[in-house]
C-alpha cells in the first residue's frame, strides 16, 4: 500500500503463471494491470490509466525471461486526494520490486501542478489540481532519471514543461530513497 499525503492505493501482483492460451504471448509474459476506483465500476478514465501504467511497467519488467505466461497487477483506488496516477505507479514499481520480478530499473510517478502564476507544485491536492493551468505526471526511470512515460491536462509551454520535468527528476530521488527504506525495511526483518 502506497500514501502519500492522503492518497492511498492498494496493489496486488499475481504470476508469473500459466497464460490463458488466447493472451499467451510466444516471447515474453504478458501484462495485465487493471485499476479499480474506490466506489463504482472501473470507467474510460481508469482504462487510459490502466494502458499507461500497464507501457510503463512493460518498459522496465523482463518479461522476456518469464515467456509465455501471465502477470497481473491490480491496483485498487482506496482514497483520492490528489496526484492519483503517480501514486498508482509508485504502488506498481513497490509491488513488482517486492514479487522479485526481474526489472531493467525501478521507476517513480511524479505529479507537478503548474498554477495561473507559473509556479510549480509536486504532490498537488485535488484542490490544488483543479486550480492548476496544467497537472504534468510523469514515470522516471532510476537509471539516468529518463523520463518512461509523461501525460498532461491543461495547457502549458515546452518551457513549463521542461521545468516541471527538472523538478519531477529532482523529486524522483526522495521517492527512491523511499523505496530503499521501505526495502531494508521489509527484509531486515528476517
Amino acid at each position: 500500500s502506497v500514501c502519500p499525503g492522503d492518497t492511498s492505493v492498494l496493489a496486488g501482483l499475481y504470476g508469473p503463471a500459466e497464460a490463458k492460451i488466447s493472451k499467451e504471448l510466444p516471447d515474453r509474459a504478458a501484462l495485465e494491470v487493471l485499476l479499480r476506483p474506490k466506489v463504482g465500476l472501473p470507467g474510460v478514465l481508469e482504462r487510459s490509466r490502466e494502458q499507461l501504467l500497464r507501457q510503463t511497467c512493460e518498459a522496465v519488467l523482463l518479461g522476456v525471461l518469464h515467456p509465455r505466461t501471465a502477470i497481473s497487477l491490480v491496483l485498487q483506488v482506496l482514497s483520492d486526494a490528489g496526484s492519483l496516477l503517480s501514486c498508482c505507479l509508485n504502488a506498481a514499481c513497490m509491488a513488482l520490486l517486492d514479487a522479485g520480478l526481474p526489472l531493467a530499473a525501478l521507476f517513480c510517478g511524479v505529479t507537478c501542478a503548474l498554477q495561473p502564476d507559473g509556479t510549480i507544485l509536486l504532490d498537488p491536492t485535488a484542490r490544488q489540481e483543479q486550480e492548476a493551468r496544467a497537472i504534468l505526471t510523469f514515470a522516471i526511470a532510476s537509471s539516468d532519471r529518463k523520463v518512461l512515460m509523461a501525460t498532461t491536462k491543461g495547457s502549458c509551454s515546452v518551457e513549463e514543461m521542461q521545468q516541471c520535468l527538472a523538478a519531477a527528476q529532482r523529486a524522483a530521488s526522495t521517492v527512491f530513497q523511499f523505496y530503499r527504506d521501505s526495502v531494508r525495511r521489509r527484509y531486515s526483518k528476517c
